[in-house]
């Protein structure tokens, strides 16, 4: 698949090659590296290492903004601007559809920038037309470490623009000092509701909550707009549980979106070998860390077994990995082909991965962006339908892709 790639700053054109090589045999798996555990075989076919695909489509890539210090998340307004974070900064951005780029939104919050750590996802309100308001994820520094706060404001235009009447509507508990694994996906349900992905801080005192459901460690989160708990909510009322959980056991989660059918998908990272494309459901157990298909990065064993009792298995896994970060589910016209698919970018992969969906299982696996050589961090779908990412570097690129 030939891409034309646009460079809108230096008038520089050169093509890219989508595929990883024109030497990939149609249809064969385009993981071609041996898995980190050979011993964790596939619970069904068709769970790793789907065929390779190509698409038939010609795109062009082009460079809309850069200079972004590693950006994190887009997020659209309703005139086609875009809120566009950045995250060891705790910068949010206003970006036009010509790349012109505002000063810093002020008002918001300190962050915890360090490693992991900062500004991440930023999402409109459903009801922004009227409200004005923005919604925000970040490493909240506290007293005895940090966790991942969501907060909410007002959006004023202005030079420069700011917010105003900003709330914390969210707290991870318990605080925990780790510079790792908060999650911060936000994913607004057509009930009006919010989803929050969580991960498990990394370290092992946060790993093992991931299946306690006194802690938000390891867990999707579903809140109301205004931070209160949905009544019906599959915890509340359980003594001992925290009411906001929707599903646990999940390690660290960047990835998620909304199909058409409205059901929250998400991609988790594993550790050495085992990231995770999981269909969420109500109250489901996902199984970190008893079970999963990964090892510690010493190579040392995590899981005796990848399948447990009133455990879910993942739709689909990569051993290894591709590092998952951001995620769209394609719904628009200017790629009918696409319709369906789902899309995530890699970090690791160094690629935007593209899944072909049948009957919620994957059956056919793109990687496209290669020659772009660098992290992708987020990709969400425009208005017009077009594909907009961000690549993961201290001189973060907004590419949007169009058919050629």
């Amino acid at each position: 698949m030939s891409l034309l790639f646009t460079r809108t700053a230096a008038a520089l054109a050169f093509l890219l090659i989508a595929c990883v090589s024109n030497a990939v045999t149609p249809g064969a798996p385009l993981e071609t590296a041996p898995p980190n555990v050979p011993e964790f075989k596939p619970a069904f076919p068709g769970q790793t290492r789907a065929p390779g695909v190509k698409s038939n489509t010609a795109v062009q890539v082009t460079e809309i903004a850069s200079g972004f210090n590693k950006p994190w998340a887009i997020a659209f307004l309703p005139d086609r601007r875009m809120l566009v974070t950045e995250k060891p900064t705790g910068a949010l951005y206003i970006v036009t559809p010509d790349g012109k780029k505002s000063a810093p939104v002020s008002g918001l919050p300190a962050v915890d920038g360090r490693n992991q750590g900062g500004l991440m996802d930023v999402e409109i309100a459903p009801d922004y037309a009227q409200s004005g308001l923005i919604y925000w994820s970040y490493y909240e520094p506290r007293q005895g470490g940090n966790g991942l706060s969501v907060a909410r404001a007002r959006l004023v235009d202005g030079a420069p623009p700011r917010v105003e009447g900003g709330q914390v509507i969210f707290r991870m508990q318990p605080t925990l000092e780790s510079t790792l694994h908060a999650g911060g996906r936000m994913v607004f349900a057509p009930d009006g509701t919010l989803f929050i992905t969580l991960g498990e801080r990394s370290v092992l005192a946060g790993r093992v909550q991931a299946r306690d459901l006194q802690s938000h460690f390891g867990k999707i989160v579903r809140i109301n707009p205004d931070g209160s708990v949905p009544s019906d909510n599959p915890f509340v009322g359980r003594t001992g549980a925290r009411p906001e959980i929707w599903s646990l056991g999940h390690r660290n989660i960047l990835s998620a979106a909304l199909d058409g059918q409205k059901r929250l998908w998400i991609v988790e990272m594993g550790p050495r070998g085992g990231d995770e494309l999981n269909l969420v459901g109500k109250a489901k157990d996902y199984g970190w860390p008893t079970i999963g298909y990964g090892e510690e990065y010493s190579g040392a064993r995590i899981h005796e077994s990848t399948q447990g009792p009133g455990m879910e298995q993942p739709v689909y896994y990569w051993d290894p990995v591709i590092s998952p970060s951001g995620m769209t589910i394609y719904s628009g016209d200017l790629f009918p082909e696409w319709r369906g698919n789902i899309f995530i970018g890699g970090l690791s992969k160094l690629a935007l991965v593209r899944l072909v969906m049948k009957d919620d299982r994957v059956v056919g696996e793109e990687w496209l962006l290669r020659d772009v050589d660098d992290r992708i961090r987020e990709v969400v779908q425009g208005p017009e339908g077009a594909l907009y990412v961000l690549t993961d570097a201290r001189n973060g690129r907004l590419l949007k892709i169009t058919p050629r």
